[in-house]
């Protein structure tokens, strides 16, 4: 699938992570009405949110699984050892220590606000987007086909990988849904990236309301 075959309105437009940024980049170009699960949590391996996704999202963040792993600028990275997803940016020093996730309860109950969210979404909308980074063709098709029993009517699904070229690549996995990019490697964490992101949008909107 060609991004200009992406072109049209959508009921719903989901990051599936890998890190922060295609959620960054759907709130710049207006299409970040509601946050998504995994909008602020690295997932480096898509066969971990495939076992997330198949069973709708259960066991995800429970307590019992929670480790700290380090600590950023204002907030500790808290993973879920069950499916290998960190949270980032949830649990704020100023109100947590390593061995006391103090905010967790509050965490737990946006969790599965969203979660619900996405479930009702998945099932209920007309025509939703996917959008992933990082991801080979062999997990994105588990994905494709995990999406096909979520999703009750149209999806399409965008998956972007890092590349040593200097441009937005489109590759032709032949996936149906499915519409494969990859991005210049030195681009993806500044603002050099916008102009690729602002490509992979152009010509998509939200529907109204």
């Amino acid at each position: 699938m060609q991004l200009e075959e992406l072109r049209g309105a959508y009921d719903a437009v989901f990051s599936l992570g890998q890190n922060c940024t295609p959620a960054i980049q759907m709130e710049k170009n207006g299409l970040r009405p509601f946050a998504g699960v995994l909008d602020w949590m690295m997932s480096d391996t898509l066969a971990d949110v495939n076992r997330l996704l198949r069973g709708r999202f259960s066991g995800f963040m429970e307590f019992p699984n929670l480790v700290v792993t380090g600590k950023g600028q204002f907030n500790y990275m808290v993973k879920d050892t069950a499916f290998n997803v960190i949270s980032v940016h949830d649990f704020p020093q100023s109100r947590n220590t390593p061995s006391n996730l103090a905010t967790y309860p509050e965490f737990k109950v946006k969790m599965d606000r969203r979660i619900q969210r996405f479930l009702e979404k998945a099932a209920a909308a007309r025509r939703v987007l996917f959008v992933r980074m990082l991801g080979t063709k062999e997990e994105v098709t588990e994905l494709n086909e995990i999406l096909g029993q979520l999703v009750s009517y149209e999806y399409r699904l965008i998956i972007i990988n890092y590349s040593p070229a200097s441009e937005l690549l489109e590759v032709d996995w032949q996936l149906p849904n499915v519409c494969a990019l990859e991005m210049p490697y030195a681009d993806i964490w500044n603002y050099r990236s916008d102009p690729h992101w602002s490509r992979i949008f152009q010509g998509i909107e939200l529907s109204a309301e």
